[in-house]
């Protein structure tokens, strides 16, 4: 897996310009309580300006209709509008931008602000016709326009979003954010050697632009050229050491180290850590770097250690330990448990669990002898047999080997990495179908995140027929809805067996029903994908609601807030 940095940035939030400069005509009690609430924002006293807004408004109630200028009502909604947003009460910010907007549709702020609402609750297709309103009444507005590549990108309108960007960098070439954002827009239309000269551009114009150069690192490192990535990477880390996603609201509920191995395999959480109440600061790591736990656990709560491919992260994972150890704090998915988690090691850590089948895997040392007589040896069925180099997910490089000869062709075939040779199990469903369930194990809960149904032994969501398959989706929707339509109360007892054994705090399954009825296990591990990008299957979305319900919940534990 290739590290990206995070996609999603915090739209700009635009100050409200008051209808009009005359205020003379107020009412003082109005009047006063607005130049105070205005004096506590600007002083960063965002309570005690939310307070003073209210106030006046409520002044301004007890007078008669009519006897306070609009512009002044206008102006205390559209700034405790702002004040709620920045305390992340997005409700009421929104109510008091429209409220605002009712007395002043002129207000082009808070068209602005009442997307960026938007787009901070995940409804970037919404936002987009609020930035458009208030680019009607000022086309030249820049927090709209760039707001509005956040939410075309958000809605993967990319080709709209390089159109608009290029506009911007024509009128503000020395611009170095907007470089970035269209190298973000360019990467993911596939021209990836412009999406370089992008952030290469931003690196220009501000050598300390730290995310271009984790962006370009990430890049060359999907191209394959990792001499490159390391130089991008070690050079970012040094100007700026941690990736901050800010919370949706001021202040955070609290802040979350998290751990990451650019060169490794990592708990995808790009959808986990979005929205959150809390800050996140990414850390990645290097194996030949020294990293000063006193300093990074300045104001962190909780870490959460995302390196989670042994395999591919094997150098790393042991540093990561030591970290830990020494920053004292919280920590889900400790690395040291991560430590025993390849194929290998969780089919022998699971094996006995009654009413479950857990095929036998055997690791191939590269470079080391490995014959037919051996294979017969580990395996009672030598055929059908899975092959897949280790480090691998998905279907890369995955086989089924079905007759000894070409077992034994296949072995002599020299390998440049380590290969797991995996027990088939058969699991075809009584109509021919295959079917991979997969759930998701959180702090002691055990959720179901899909299923996917195909025609083959190898399963995977993406390569099926399910968006065309109306069935195919019923089942699903039926699945998600109620797991224990599929998996009976002894299924049950051997995932709840599976969780305690593994010892992590966050991980997936993917498993299925094989031909004798047992729950059959196929993988578990903590690099497993969720996502919230159903709009083909939106059927699912509550299913991964619940998923990061219990992450952001499971979090909140570790933090301690609440006890």
């Amino acid at each position: 897996m290739v590290w990206l940095p995070f996609l999603n940035e915090a739209p700009t939030m635009t100050a409200p310009t008051p209808a009009t400069a005359d205020t003379e005509r107020a009412l003082p009690t109005g009047t006063n309580w607005l130049r105070i609430g205005d004096e506590h924002y600007g002083a960063g006293r965002n309570d005690a300006a939310i307070d003073a807004y209210q106030c006046g408004l409520a002044a301004i109630a007890a007078e008669p209709p009519g006897s306070v200028p609009a512009a002044t009502v206008s102006d205390l909604h559209a700034k405790l509008g702002n004040a709620c947003l920045l305390q992340g009460d997005l409700e009421t910010a929104a109510a008091n931008y429209k409220a605002a907007l009712r007395l002043a549709p002129e207000l082009t702020s808070c068209w602005c602000n009442l997307g960026n609402i938007h787009i901070k609750t995940d409804k970037a297709q919404e936002a987009i016709a609020y930035y458009l309103q208030a680019l009607k009444i000022n086309p030249a507005h820049w927090a709209s326009r760039t707001n509005l590549v956040q939410a075309l990108i958000a809605t993967k309108q990319f080709a709209v979003a390089r159109t608009l960007l290029l506009e911007l960098a024509a009128e503000r070439p020395q611009d170095a954010a907007i470089h970035h954002q269209l190298g973000k827009a360019l990467f993911e239309l596939g021209e990836v050697l412009s999406a370089i000269e992008s952030f290469e551009r931003a690196l220009a114009l501000n050598p300390r632009d730290a995310d271009s150069l984790y962006w370009i690192g990430g890049i060359k490192q999907r191209l394959g050229d990792d001499a490159a990535a390391q130089v991008a990477y070690a050079k970012a880390a040094a100007i700026q050491p941690l990736i901050r996603r800010p919370a949706i609201k001021s202040p955070a509920d609290f802040r979350v180290l998290a751990l990451y191995a650019p060169f490794g395999g990592n708990t995808p959480t790009e959808y986990l850590f979005k929205h959150a109440a809390y800050e996140t600061d990414t850390l990645a790591l290097f194996e030949s770097n020294h990293y000063d736990a006193d300093l990074f656990k300045q104001g962190v709560q909780v870490v959460v250690n995302l390196i989670s491919d042994v395999d591919q992260a094997a150098a790393v994972l042991p540093l990561a330990a030591d970290l830990v150890e020494r920053l004292g704090k919280p920590t889900a998915n400790d690395p040291r448990k991560i430590l025993r988690t390849t194929r290998d090691a969780v089919a022998e850590l699971l094996t006995g669990i009654e009413n479950c089948r857990i095929p036998k895997i055997l690791r191939h040392q590269a470079g080391s002898q490995l014959g037919i007589d051996d294979l017969q040896a580990a395996f009672p069925s030598l055929s059908p047999i899975l092959v897949r180099p280790v480090g691998t997910h998905g279907g890369d490089d995955f086989e089924k080997i079905d007759r000894v000869a070409d077992l034994a062709a296949y072995l002599a075939r020299p390998a440049d990495t380590d290969r797991y040779f995996i027990e088939y199990a058969d699991y075809r469903s009584a109509d021919g179908h295959f079917r991979k369930y997969r759930f998701i194990f959180v702090d002691g809960q055990i959720l179901p995140y899909h299923l996917a149904i195909g025609n083959d032994w190898k399963v995977h969501h993406v390569n099926t027929d399910m968006a065309n398959q109306e069935w195919m989706q019923r089942e699903e929707a039926a699945f998600l809805d109620d797991p224990a339509c599929v998996f009976n109360p002894e299924h049950y007892q051997a995932l709840r067996e599976i969780q305690q054994r593994m010892e992590l705090d966050y991980f997936g399954i993917d498993c299925g029903v094989d031909t004798n009825g047992d729950l059959l296990v196929f993988e578990v591990n903590a690099s497993m994908l969720v996502h919230d990008d159903n709009a083909q299957f939106p059927y699912k979305d509550p299913a991964v609601r619940r998923i990061k319900s219990a992450f952001d919940a499971m979090l909140t534990k570790l933090a301690g807030i609440g006890d």
